[in-house]
């Protein structure tokens, strides 16, 4: 396989324009390979200019462009090259792709509990062209629709809403324009739950063996996404941009979760098989109201490359955190959730440990660089008395402590290494100054709103 360069897709991107795929799956014929017919409609900006098209198939059967046959043996590695191109251009690319057992491209899974078959398919980030014929780059966008052929007791779902059109087939409604790392369809005798939503159908999805699971936890799961979905579209001007929202909890993905537009996949180990604690089921809520802010931002606004791709799931993370805490009773999330990612991220930065000098006996562990202040006599911050945050608070902060987490371990765990227990009261205060924030975080309005909920913040 050959990796997209930057300069490959720029230069791609200026010389054609997609106007839309249609894609027919055929899952019925074995446990190896499935069958992938694409049809790719798309322009081009200077006719007779050549470029390609990436496709990775157990074998490539029949290329057709312009009604011109495409020579499969062209195919070099994962790239099939299209020549004398037209202005206006229909590629049909038929072949034989093989299943995925690593969580890339079209996952098959089967189930031990009872020996059904699951298949769920992740694109990104250049994994479409596991599945179909696709200009697998995140700013050539396209309408993508699609029909997939499954035994007769499956599901199927996908970025469109799925009816079923007699004899295992189902076709997916048209999505609006779409990168092709975002195109996702997830199919098998899955378990739903449906409800909808000022008019928007919304589903959650799992393997039968966990009906039991999904149930349990399905009002919450449907509370906080109704309650995310409300707040979005009251912080966005746009509309909800596509025609149904499924969440669909699959096994052995490759993410914990992944923003596919209309049907966000998870990791299935999110529907808890017992009790579990407070903190877990707000992870679990961010991880919706995270996803949910992709709908907007990542999915139908997207970045040209991938090198923007921090901005996308930092804006995520923030409206996650933000959102779960404003409209759900998880109104502790900016504390629990923010101070532990920051601590995991100051403890990446932290400073290099001080070289051993050929004085210190063998096998003794390199002092930290922060030991010399300790050695000067200046005392953890972990044990410093408390004091009201200033404005610099979050700056300082990691060149004093970078390794204690507030939510993790009872004792200092920073480069002091003091050993020193941290006591409930003074690991909020901390959680406080790292935040920037005073203790009047929790307003009324977020009180009133965790009552209601019946949801209490951890």
């Amino acid at each position: 396989m050959t990796a997209l360069t930057y300069e490959e897709a720029r230069e791609r991107s200026r010389l054609i324009d997609v106007l839309g795929y249609h894609v027919e799956l055929d899952v019925t014929g074995g446990d190896d390979v499935f069958g992938s017919v694409t049809v790719v409609r798309f322009g081009c900006r200077e006719p007779g200019a050549a470029t390609f098209i990436e496709i990775r198939p157990a074998r490539l059967r029949r290329a057709v462009l312009n009604g011109q046959d495409v020579d499969p043996a062209a195919l070099a590695g994962n790239r099939l090259p299209l020549a004398s191109l037209h202005a206006a251009n229909e590629l049909r690319v038929e072949a034989d792709m093989p299943y995925s057992r690593t969580g890339a491209g079209l996952h098959r899974f089967t189930d031990a509990a009872d020996g059904e078959t699951y298949l769920a398919l992740h694109s990104g980030l250049d994994n479409a062209q596991r599945v179909f014929a696709a200009f697998d780059q995140p700013d050539l966008k396209a309408a993508i629709t699609a029909a997939v052929t499954v035994p007769g007791s499956w599901t199927v779902i996908g970025n469109g809403l799925a009816h079923p059109a007699g004899d295992g087939r189902w076709e997916l409604a048209a999505t609006p324009p779409i990168s092709t790392y975002l195109f996702t369809l997830v199919a098998g005798p899955y378990h739903s739950v449906r409800t909808e939503h000022h008019g928007i159908p919304f589903g959650l999805h799992a393997r039968r063996s966990l009906a039991g699971h999904l149930g349990r936890d399905a009002a919450e799961i449907l509370d906080i996404t109704r309650a995310c979905f409300d707040r979005y579209r009251e912080i966005f001007t746009e509309p909800y941009p596509y025609d149904s929202y499924d969440q669909a909890f699959v096994p052995e993905l490759e993410s914990g979760a992944v923003e596919n537009p209309g049907c966000v996949t998870f990791r299935d180990e999110f529907l808890f098989p017992s009790e579990v604690t407070q903190a877990e089921r707000q992870t679990r809520g961010m991880v919706i109201a995270h996803e949910m802010a992709h709908m907007w931002f990542g999915d139908l606004v997207t970045m040209r490359w991938w090198n923007d791709v921090w901005l996308s799931e930092s804006f995520a993370t923030y409206m996650g955190f933000q959102v779960l805490a404003e409209a759900t009773g998880f109104t502790g999330a900016w504390i629990r959730g923010s101070a532990g990612r920051s601590c995991s991220g100051w403890r990446c930065s932290a400073p290099p440990a001080e070289p051993r000098s050929s004085t210190t006996p063998a096998g003794t562990p390199p002092r930290p660089a922060s030991s010399a202040r300790r050695a000067a006599g200046r005392p953890c911050p972990s044990q410093q008395p408390s004091r009201p945050p200033g404005r610099h608070a979050v700056r300082r902060w990691p060149a004093r402590c970078a390794g204690f987490s507030p939510t993790g371990s009872r004792t200092c765990a920073g480069p002091w290494r003091c050993g020193q227990p941290v006591s409930p009261s003074r690991r909020a205060a901390l959680c406080l100054r790292i935040l920037g924030r005073t203790s009047g975080l929790t307003s009324s309005s977020s009180k009133s709103r965790s009552q209601r909920s019946g949801v209490s913040s951890g």
